[in-house]
C-alpha cells in the first residue's frame, strides 16, 4: 500500500491527467462516439493487463456480489458519465456540467466513509465543501434548461459512483484489478451500443487525429489515471481522496493557457486558492483506520499478490 504522501501525489497526478484531457476530447467532437469510447477502453484494458502481468500483479476473477459492484462502476463512471456529458452539452453550457463534477468531493466525503465502515469526518466534509466551491469558481457558472440540469445531476451521480462503487472491491482486487475489470466491461457495453447506433465499420471512419486522441485518453486518462486514482482511494479512503478531484479543473485551466494561450482571470486564481485551502485542511490529519496501529496490522497481508498496488478519473 502506498504511503500517505505518495497516495496524495498519485491522486493529484491522476486528476491532472483528467483535467488535461479537455482540449484533447474536443478532437473527438465529430467522431462516432460509442465506437471511439469502445476503442478507448479496450486499448486501456489491454495495457492494464500487460502491466499487471509484467509487474507481477495478480488479477482475480470477480465472484458473487463483486460482479455487481464492478458492473456498477463501469455503468456509472464509464458509460453513463460519458453519455451524460455528450447529451448534457446539448442543453447546458459546459460550466454547468463542470460544476456538477465539482460537487463530487462532498458526496465522497459523506458516503465514502460509510462504505468503508466508519463515520464521516467533519473536517473532511468541511474541506470538501471548500474544494467544491473553489472548483465551481474556477469553472464558472453557465446557463441550462431543465433537461440540462437532469443531465448535470447524472454527471454528478456517475462521477461519484466511479469511486464509491469501487470501494467494496478495492481490497481484494486492488487498483489494477478494478481498473482491468471495469474497462473491459465498459468497452463491451460501448461496443454493443456502437454496433447498434453507428454500425460495425464505424472505426474505419476515424482519422489520424481522432486515433491519437483516443490513444491519449486510453493511456493517460484511463489506464494510468485509473490505477493512480484507485491507489489513492485505497490508501487515503474515499473521503480524503475525493478532495483531490479539485486538481482537475485547475489543470484544465492551465492546459488552456498552454494550448490556447488564454490567460486565466481572477476567478481562476481565487478558485485555485480555495482548492488549495480545502486540500490543506482536509489532508492535514491522518484519517481513522490509517493510524500507525492500523498500518501495522495490515503489514502481514501487504506482501500477498492480491494486495499489491501499482504506481499508475476517471471516467
Amino acid at each position: 500500500m502506498l504511503s500517505t504522501s505518495r497516495a496524495i501525489v498519485a491522486g493529484s497526478v491522476g486528476m491532472a491527467f483528467v483535467g488535461g484531457c479537455v482540449v484533447v476530447s474536443g478532437t473527438l467532437a465529430d467522431a462516432p462516439f460509442h465506437t471511439a469510447q469502445a476503442l478507448r477502453y479496450a486499448v486501456a484494458c489491454a495495457l492494464l493487463v500487460g502491466w499487471a502481468r509484467t509487474s507481477g500483479r495478480a488479477l482475480h476473477r470477480p465472484r458473487g456480489a463483486e460482479w455487481w459492484w464492478l458492473i456498477g462502476v463501469a455503468l456509472t463512471g464509464l458509460v453513463a458519465f460519458n453519455i451524460a456529458l455528450v447529451r448534457g452539452s446539448r442543453h447546458a453550457e459546459p460550466a454547468v456540467l463542470a460544476v456538477a463534477v465539482a460537487c463530487v468531493p462532498i458526496a465522497l466525503a459523506a458516503l465514502g466513509p460509510v462504505l468503508e465502515g466508519r463515520a464521516p469526518r467533519t473536517r473532511v466534509l468541511a474541506a470538501a465543501a471548500v474544494v467544491s466551491a473553489g472548483a465551481a469558481v474556477v469553472e464558472g457558472f453557465g446557463r441550462s434548461d431543465a433537461v440540462g440540469l437532469l443531465w448535470a445531476l447524472t454527471v454528478f451521480a456517475s462521477e461519484a459512483g466511479f469511486t464509491l462503487l469501487a470501494v467494496p472491491v478495492l481490497k481484494r482486487h486492488g487498483p489494477e484489478g478494478v481498473s482491468v475489470h471495469t474497462t473491459w466491461i465498459g468497452a463491451a457495453i460501448f461496443a454493443v451500443l456502437g454496433i447498434r447506433a453507428e454500425g460495425p465499420g464505424a472505426a474505419l471512419a476515424l482519422g489520424r487525429a481522432e486515433l491519437l486522441a483516443i490513444g491519449y485518453l486510453a493511456v493517460g486518462v484511463t489506464a494510468v489515471a485509473f490505477v493512480l486514482w484507485y491507489s489513492c482511494v485505497r490508501t487515503l479512503g474515499a473521503g480524503p481522496a475525493g478532495l483531490l478531484t479539485g486538481v482537475a479543473p485547475v489543470t484544465a485551466a492551465l492546459t488552456s493557457v498552454a494550448v490556447l494561450g488564454t490567460v486565466p482571470g481572477f476567478p481562476v486564481w481565487a478558485g485555485t486558492a480555495l482548492i488549495v485551502l480545502g486540500l490543506a485542511v482536509g489532508l492535514h490529519a491522518r484519517s481513522p483506520g490509517r493510524t500507525r496501529q492500523g498500518v501495522a496490522r495490515e503489514r502481514p497481508t501487504e506482501n500477498l499478490p492480491q494486495r499489491e498496488t501499482g504506481c499508475a478519473g476517471v471516467g
